[in-house]
């Protein structure tokens, strides 16, 4: 029997939860929910969820605090849920970790299907064939990218990270230098329009950089910036 997708579900609008659970439950989706800040947290870092739908703005923590915290633990995908307006606080929320963001308000089908987007673009091991041939997967010296697998091993040990800091990854390793800027890394990692601030490229390159560097420093120094343009993928043997 196939596991059942957990989703914790974080809005202080009772509503908007009610509406939220009934079309993710029609998936077949088991779902929690959350009502603060605070609540949404213990919860996260209690429990085991395939992914989270975080409203911005919460009684206590807000989302972004949320999101940082999170990640400091865990790589769970995470979709924020922001009124229309606060591009400034979606900003935020993309330099704290989150995957991808929703704006208020929104189609419920909508929100079904980013989530399932999103889970398929999540590690999974469960779609890893039994089959030890590997048919996509990136070999450099120190590091491996296993895409079937959706799996990163720096060094041979598994680093875990979120999947917009796993699509990064591979989007660059795929053109080992070549030199992208950040408005390219945004349109081809970000995929749909976001007019936001670059920063966001800069600080997911510097949480990658950093869990690399955890187990493999040399693994990290493949990432590569390139002063007044952008980053590039540069494969280092030693």
């Amino acid at each position: 029997m196939d596991k059942q997708v957990k989703i914790l579900v974080v809005d202080d609008e009772e509503r908007i939860r009610r509406l939220l659970k009934m079309y993710l439950e029609r998936e077949e989706y088991v779902i929690d929910e959350a009502e603060t800040g605070d609540i949404a947290l213990k919860k996260a870092l209690e429990n085991e969820y395939d992914l989270i739908l975080l409203d911005l703005m919460l009684p206590g923590k807000d989302g972004v605090e949320v999101c940082k915290e999170i990640r400091e633990k865990k790589a769970t995908p995470i979709i924020m849920l922001t009124a229309k307006g606060e591009e400034a606080n979606r900003v935020q929320g993309f330099e704290a970790g989150t995957d991808d963001y929703i704006v208020k308000p929104f189609s419920p089908r909508e929100v079904v299907l980013r989530v399932k987007a999103l889970l398929r673009r999540a590690a999974n091991a469960t779609y890893v064939q039994a089959d030890t041939t590997a048919k996509d997967v990136l070999v450099f010296p120190h590091l491996t990218i296993d895409n079937d697998a959706h799996r990163v091993t720096a060094d041979g040990k598994e680093v875990s990270l979120t999947p917009k800091e796993y699509e990064l990854l591979l989007f660059l390793a795929k053109s080992p230098d070549k030199v992208f800027d950040r408005e390219q890394l945004l349109k081809e990692v970000w995929h749909y329009e976001f007019f936001g601030d670059l920063r966001t490229v800069d600080t997911h390159i510097k949480r990658l950089r950093e869990k690399l560097n955890k187990v493999s420093p040399t693994a990290a120094r493949m990432i590569v910036t390139v002063w007044g343009v952008g980053y590039k993928f540069e494969v280092v043997s030693e």
